[in-house]
């Protein structure tokens, strides 16, 4: 008997493509496509490429409206940590809640064995590792997914390059040639074009406020706090600046931003509360990382006293904000990881 897998789809060039492999590889395919938001557009043309893979390949799938739990667990939060001063990472919230969590659940409530993804990573030794591919490692965002989530699922792409991808799934697949695309790597499937003009739906974002430097000092205007991230040097009037500046902090109940020089925004400890960690974790030296796109840097970490991951880094990081995930790597593997809630220099 056909072992049987739940095929989270996004109705792209990928997921179709995982649904080929894994059809080669042997599996019953039960497609499942997580209605997350409120872009009904978007949501009925991806609906009618994952049909379009359904008629092809021969598998059944489901439409799953999550919406209320979506907006509970990642939306809400995603407005109110930009209201707090925090940059939050939607993606790294929204993997364990609802992918690895809602539709898990719906896919060991349908019979599946496993479940299985297009993102780029792979799974060793019950631990997510790095893709194959380093350049379109999605590792990161997968950092807090459940060990019995992990224990079941496949990443069809985890060893492939993505470069290659397209070009094979067209000759395998031609009818993929007629699939309606939206702009690929859409990192905040919610966010059509800038993550304030969702904000603005909810919240008074453009509130001009004060700009001051570590001193206190007033020293520019800015256009309002939720504007800004940590390590933005754009979008922003410092009065007679010859040099870049950088936004350092942001103080969301002043609406005021203090912005500094590269060098005063550079950070060697950050401090996280733990989301996933080994049983048993214990202080150890790894490689960490503060955002997607950053470098991994090394560091020693532990937990301290009232259970905070702590993370001694080995080199400077720049631009580490609260909200963001710290995540800890063992060579390709992801150790686990939390939310950052503070960073500073810390005297050697």
């Amino acid at each position: 008997m056909n072992k049987k897998v739940a095929l989270l789809m996004s109705g792209g060039v990928d997921s179709s493509y995982c649904a080929y492999l894994l059809k080669e590889q042997g599996y019953e395919i039960h497609g499942i496509y997580l209605k997350l938001h409120g872009r009904e557009e978007l949501h009925a043309a991806n609906i009618r490429n994952i049909q379009k893979a359904s008629n092809h390949l021969g598998f059944v799938y489901d439409v799953l409206d999550a919406q209320e739990l979506f907006k509970e667990h990642v939306y809400n939060e995603f407005v109110r940590g930009y209201q707090e001063g925090r940059t939050p990472n939607p993606c790294a919230m929204c993997n364990p809640r609802m992918k690895f969590g809602f539709a898990f659940a719906k896919a060991m409530e349908m019979g599946c064995d496993y479940i299985a993804t297009g993102h780029y990573a792979r799974v060793k030794n019950g631990r997510i590792r790095e893709a194959f591919d380093s350049h379109k490692d999605q590792s990161y965002f997968l950092f807090g997914i459940p060990q019995e989530a992990i224990d079941r699922v496949i990443f069809p792409l985890g060893e492939l390059l993505k470069q290659d991808i397209k070009p094979i799934a067209l000759a395998k697949l031609p009818w993929l040639g007629n699939i309606e695309t939206y702009k690929e790597s859409q990192e905040i499937c919610f966010v059509e074009k800038d993550y304030v003009d969702v904000l603005k739906q909810h919240v008074p974002v453009e509130q001009a406020g004060e700009i001051v430097n570590t001193q206190g000092q007033t020293i520019g205007t800015h256009k309002g706090y939720m504007q800004y991230t940590i390590g933005k040097r754009k979008g922003f009037f410092v009065n007679g600046a010859h040099t870049p500046h950088y936004v350092l902090a942001i103080h969301p109940k002043e609406n005021q931003i203090v912005v500094g020089t590269k060098d005063e925004l550079a950070k060697n400890r950050v401090l996280a509360n733990p989301l996933a960690l080994p049983h048993g974790f214990e202080p150890r030296e790894c490689m960490v990382k503060i955002r997607y796109r950053s470098p991994k840097t090394p560091a020693s970490v532990h937990l301290d006293s009232r259970g905070q991951l702590i993370a001694n880094l080995k080199e400077h990081a720049y631009g580490v904000a609260n909200g963001q995930a710290l995540v800890l790597y063992d060579g390709d593997l992801v150790l686990g990881g939390g939310f950052i809630v503070h960073s500073e220099i810390a005297s050697s």
